[in-house]
């Protein structure tokens, strides 16, 4: 019987504790010693417990306990560590500040290993508790869920405790979608040069960030392209210049009155083919809330508008053109790598279409009209979306 007990542990070793229970202890692929998680009531538990620990180590599917004792905050660091130099400057500033802020004061303490989905639930809860808006408690939990992510890629928990839990929905927003002669309305009470800011959001489709960034270099006016290759964004009060978003730098072609209107302000810029089409009064890049309140909302208020903001414009811009000429091309001027994005966040159904698709349908089953997909009148539209008020 003695033999047979040895020969079945020939792996590890077993030991009766002073409290009658029996400790498992096994040599991991590194050599060194390692007690089992728990005890065992009979040495049998513990001869069993040890077969399925060598199997695991055979198959490549052991994890370093010690690993998975690693704390959030420490782990979190070092991932942050790592994935900067991939990031943009605003991104990691988000990061840092949701680490900082709401993973490390809830969670920098727990051990990796301990983390459950339970754990990750009463978090979400507590912040929800806390009254922090339900952008800000996803984005700290898609944060925790990349760290907790690369601790799973490196080997050191087995699984994500960022699963199946249940986040706060966000708020259904929909953008206010002008049509192009509303816009025209803001683009001429805006102030100048502001007023070509303003068309170029419109009119163009570009980001608040991407019209701050742009320099001379950027404009060619002959050929009527503007290339944009820069983002201006603020991070923690600093003001960074970055690629665009999703690094999607584009060349976006405008229309001849708008390319026109680019030359003669280049022609009264200073500097040279780096200077800035827009800054402040004392030639400072803009900033985004100050531009606003200055330039951007007397403009809309003088226009007769309301509850527009700068975004409206891009994706009113990205409407336009996805109602005339298709959401693939709508996806380019706005700088999408995916036409998803742009059916999901911009291009909303255009006022008047429908019925316009109802009078269609409506010869279409009569037979006496043009067959479906024909776009025959449709330039002929004067409700206001007309999309020969868009410089494409």
């Amino acid at each position: 019987m003695a033999g047979k007990r040895k020969s079945r542990r020939a792996y590890g070793r077993v030991r009766k504790l002073p409290s009658g229970r029996f400790q498992a202890r096994y040599p991991g692929p590194d050599g060194v010693l390692r007690p089992a998680d728990r005890t065992f009531a009979t040495s049998t538990d513990a001869d069993r417990w040890l077969a399925k620990k060598r199997i695991e180590i055979e198959e490549g599917r052991w994890l370093d306990p010690l690993e998975g004792q690693t704390t959030v905050r420490d782990w979190a660091a070092r991932w942050l560590a790592a994935v900067s130099p991939q990031l943009k400057h605003k991104t990691q500033a988000t990061y840092r500040s949701l680490i900082n802020s709401l993973i490390n004061p809830a969670l920098g303490d727990r051990e990796l290993s301990g983390l459950r989905p339970i754990t990750i639930t009463e978090w979400v809860a507590s912040m929800n508790t806390k009254g922090l808006s339900a952008s800000r408690i996803r984005q700290a939990y898609r944060v925790l869920s990349q760290i907790m992510r690369a601790a799973v890629d490196n080997d050191m928990i087995p699984q994500t405790p960022c699963r199946g839990v249940k986040l706060p929905r966000m708020p259904q927003t929909e953008p206010h979608i002008l049509t192009p002669l509303e816009a025209s309305r803001v683009v001429r009470s805006a102030a100048k040069p502001h007023d070509l800011l303003i068309a170029l959001l419109a009119y163009a489709g570009l980001r608040v960030g991407e019209a701050f960034a742009l320099r001379r270099v950027d404009i060619d006016v002959p050929g009527g392209f503007v290339l944009v290759d820069e983002n201006l964004a603020e991070a923690n009060g600093a003001l960074v210049f970055d690629t665009p978003k999703s690094h999607q730098k584009r060349l976006l072609r405008v229309g001849p009155s708008l390319a026109k209107r680019l030359g003669r302000h280049l022609e009264a810029l200073p500097g040279g083919d780096d200077a800035l089409l827009f800054t402040t009064p004392g030639g400072k890049p803009l900033r985004y809330n100050q531009w606003r309140k200055a330039y951007f909302d007397p403009a809309v208020s003088a226009a007769g508008l309301t509850d527009v903001t700068p975004h409206d414009l891009r994706a009113s811009h990205g409407t336009w053109v996805a109602d005339r000429y298709g959401v693939m091309t709508a996806a380019h001027r706005l700088g999408h790598s995916n036409a998803s994005v742009t059916t999901r966040h911009y291009a909303r159904p255009v006022a008047g279409r429908d019925d316009q698709v109802a009078e269609a349908a409506d010869s279409w089953l009569s037979g006496h009209d043009h067959a479906p997909g024909a776009r025959s009148g449709h330039d002929d539209d004067d409700d206001g979306s007309a999309g020969a008020l868009v410089p494409v």
